[in-house]
């Protein structure tokens, strides 16, 4: 019997020391680098998130919010393929065309260099030949769009009824890698399409030692206003109040929440938006317009929920870095016109929310979609990170879409590269985000620039100086004591003025915005 139990003891000793040796040689994922998703939506106001002081229903970026950080002041570039340049690169966009060439380097091929596992799920917009396609730039898996906008229940659709600006033209380009997609399940919805890809992505990206990168671009909430009608359904009757209401129901929450200063001055209604008392159009469609927009929106946040529990269900949650933002601000042009036959949700129509609506869309600023104004330039961002980030804080430190790349690259602990693929690169304009990610006060750009169709801006620390090129002429704001930019200082600083402006010009010069054909005898005096 003594025999017996010595040699079950030394059965246990030897069980037990494998299992210590085996649960040893698991991976400690607390030291790995962390994993990085980076979801960027399309054409998002300021102000319509929950957790930026909205009304639409958006429960889990509003938790992300709770458990990471909110900043009030990051910037984009006003427009769809310019923000998506800056975003990738590092760098602002440099002119003529195409804004992605050789001699820039992208964050799929930096952390694809430096070990990651790299995916792109959504909208690319920057190119499908063999040196812009996502495939051949760093990411190796891409679903989605190739292309800048499309039907959401069927990106290869065309009613041969309508000319293009009703249709959106049809035939959009989808892709799987380097794969044309031209047929989709009835139950397609591009929303739902790319975070399918990207939990895919994941759950097998969570198997392996290798961090990842996740870059999720959705088209929501981008023209033609398409959702199912059960996320519509829950706004229904929401917006019969109007526009101008709208605007002011969400200054006052925003307000309340600490987002924006009660010294600044609620601009005056846009020029391009109607007076919704005297609205010629039927009102149960402009307020269907705004519905739709709303379930858009809503069934994005619906599909991020599903990303963020796949984490937690994968078991790489505390280890991955979340980043949402937007490209620009919402859009305000009509293409076709603002036509009430066309029925905002179902995919046999095409249409947009036009510019009343984007006016409230982006309370308190001014402007939208391809202006400088703060309406067309800020973005929320939300960033969580569990254990890096204090939750539920809010930072007002300036900055921009050309800082995610050196942000990502310090995640990643590696470099920028000076030569790729043979070619010398630009070197990175953007500073990493990491010590305001971490609380810290970073120290900021000494100018910020932006240009897109003749609207120009720059920023210096608390000043910005913007032309719009419909008034034709530069405009001083005074951003700590008027981010809404009500109060032109123009005149009351010429020394300020001028030195601004000869600092955009050098910025011009040097990105090329300066030889545009659009720019030739439009100098703003």
């Amino acid at each position: 019997m003594i025999s017996l139990a010595l040699r079950v003891f030394c059965c246990l000793v030897v069980c037990i020391s494998c299992f210590e040796s085996a649960r040893s040689a698991e991976p400690d994922k607390s030291k790995q680098r962390p994993n990085i998703i980076l979801i960027m939506c399309d054409d998002m106001g300021w102000s319509d998130l929950g957790c930026y002081g909205g009304e639409v229903q958006t429960p889990n970026l509003d938790r992300m919010a709770r458990e990471g950080l909110r900043f009030t002041q990051f910037y984009n570039n006003a427009v769809c393929w310019t923000t998506r340049a800056s975003l990738v690169t590092g760098l602002y966009p440099r002119y003529p065309r195409p804004h992605l060439t050789m001699n820039m380097v992208t964050l799929g091929e930096v952390l694809k260099q430096a070990g990651y596992q790299t995916a792109l799920s959504g909208k690319w917009h920057l190119g499908r030949t063999e040196t812009t396609h996502p495939v051949y730039r760093g990411f190796e898996d891409y679903y989605g769009l190739l292309d800048g906008c499309c039907n959401f229940f069927d990106p290869y659709y065309r009613d041969p009824k309508y000319k293009w600006g009703s249709s959106g033209g049809g035939y959009r380009f989808f892709a799987k890698n380097t794969t044309r997609i031209t047929e989709f399940p009835d139950d397609f919805y591009t929303t739902d399409a790319f975070t399918d890809h990207a939990i895919e992505q994941i759950k097998g990206y969570a198997k392996t030692d290798q961090p990842f990168f996740l870059h999720l671009c959705y088209t929501a909430p981008h023209y033609p206003l398409h959702a199912k009608p059960k996320d519509i359904a829950k706004y229904k009757g929401r917006y019969a109040a109007g526009w101008e209401a709208l605007r002011e129901e969400r200054y006052q929450r925003q307000l309340k929440m600490g987002l924006v200063d009660p010294q600044w001055k609620l601009p005056e209604r846009d020029p391009e938006s109607a007076d919704w008392e005297k609205d010629k159009y039927p009102r149960d469609w402009q307020q269907r317009r705004m519905e739709v927009y709303a379930a858009m929106i809503d069934c994005m946040d619906q599909n991020i929920g599903r990303l963020m529990q796949t984490l937690k269900q994968t078991g790489v949650d505390e280890n991955t870095i979340v980043m949402f933002l937007s490209d620009n601000g919402p859009d305000a042009s009509e293409p076709g016109g603002a036509n009430p036959q066309q029925e905002p949700g179902p995919k046999e129509y095409y249409t947009t929310c036009g510019p009343s609506w984007a006016f409230p869309q982006n309370t308190p600023f001014r402007r939208f979609k391809t202006w400088m104004h703060e309406g067309g330039i800020s973005t929320p961002l939300i960033v969580r990170w569990p254990g890096h980030v204090a939750p539920a804080s809010l930072t007002r430190q300036p900055a921009h879409i050309i800082d995610v790349m050196p942000t990502c690259i310090e995640l990643a602990e590696t470099t920028y590269p000076e030569t790729y693929a043979g070619h010398k690169i630009i070197p990175v304009e953007g500073k990493s985000m990491l010590p305001i990610f971490q609380g810290e006060t970073r120290q900021p750009h000494e100018s910020l620039f932006w240009e897109l169709r003749n609207n120009q801006a720059v920023r210096q620390g608390k000043w910005k100086l913007v032309a719009d090129r419909t008034i034709n002429r530069w405009e001083l704001y005074d951003l700590e004591q008027d981010r809404t930019e009500t109060n032109n200082l123009a005149s009351h600083y010429p020394e300020r003025v001028a030195q601004m402006k000869a600092a955009w010009q050098e910025w011009a010069e040097m990105t090329g915005v300066a030889n545009q054909k659009h720019q030739r005898g439009k100098q703003i005096p």
